[in-house]
């Protein structure tokens, strides 16, 4: 089995994958990251559920199920992008914090505080790393 070098790329772009390929569900490889991630995808209504499944001798998986509108089959999530890389780390302090689609969009930053929204974040006025954009 290869390393991943992003794990974080990696949730992406297969959730990313599976959109674009209809997928109902998504199976990702669990961590306590990708997990905040998660919840604040489902918290955000980009995506329909999770359901984080344990492991004994692995990290687990996550089972996404991935939300799409019933009538016009268009899902929710327009894009999702990664902005920090492992080769360049992106960082923003509270009053830098970047609006994603003028507010439309959420910024998911990992901070002091745990794995929060671009809003909570200034609502708390912390900085951190800016993981991803999701619109």
């Amino acid at each position: 089995m290869s390393k991943v070098t992003d794990p974080i790329a990696d949730y992406l772009t297969r959730i990313r994958n599976g959109i674009m390929a209809g997928h109902k569900v998504v199976n990702v490889p669990a961590s306590n990251i990708k997990k905040e991630i998660t919840k604040i995808l489902k918290e955000k209504g980009y995506i329909l559920n999770y359901k984080f499944e344990e492991d004994v001798n692995y990290q687990g998986n996550i089972k996404i199920a991935l939300k799409y509108n019933p009538e016009t089959k268009l899902n929710a999530i327009k894009a999702i992008e990664r902005v920090s890389k492992p080769g360049l780390r992106k960082y923003c302090d509270s009053e830098s914090i970047p609006r994603v689609l003028n507010g439309l969009g959420v910024a998911i930053i990992s901070t002091s505080k745990g794995v929060i929204t671009d809003k909570e974040a200034r609502e708390l006025s912390v900085g951190g790393e800016i993981l991803c954009y999701v619109y």
